[in-house]
């Protein structure tokens, strides 16, 4: 007969696990995070083995948006040092996803004059997704 401490552990599910691949610290110091939004990025197949090898630059990124879909700039993967003739570009643009609804508030804050939209850091979620953390910031003095 099982003891009703063995089915608890039974049911217990293993933590979520987050593998960290950049973090831009400098954005924390040179703008005041007002909010934080995750995002989903577009990426191809040599850009996802620069970043499981924990390769990425967020100094100069920032998101920016045109037409309806927000695109990540200036953040820079080195190419895949395995790569062939499609390798990819390092500084190229990269689509970010996120519902619409959020979509439509980060466009209407980032149109506000003094506060800009950047990436926080870059990860690989649960699930084994790159996600980017976008912060709204406003310029520090």
């Amino acid at each position: 007969m099982a003891k009703s401490g063995d089915s608890k552990a039974a049911d217990k599910k293993p933590a979520v696990t987050e593998t960290l691949v950049g973090d831009n610290r400098k954005a924390r110091f040179q703008y005041e995070i007002l909010e934080r939004y995750e995002a989903g990025l577009v990426l191809v197949g040599t850009e996802v083995k620069v970043l499981r090898s924990g390769q990425l630059s967020l100094d100069e990124a920032y998101a920016r948006f045109d037409g309806e879909e927000l695109w990540l700039l200036g953040a820079t993967i080195p190419e895949y040092s395995h790569g062939n003739l499609r390798n990819h570009e390092p500084k190229r643009k990269r689509k970010c996803l996120l519902h619409a609804r959020e979509l439509l508030k980060l466009k209407a804050k980032s149109q506000i004059k003094g506060l800009t939209i950047v990436p926080l850091r870059v990860y690989f979620g649960a699930r084994g997704f790159a996600k980017v953390t976008l912060g709204v910031g406003k310029g520090r003095k």
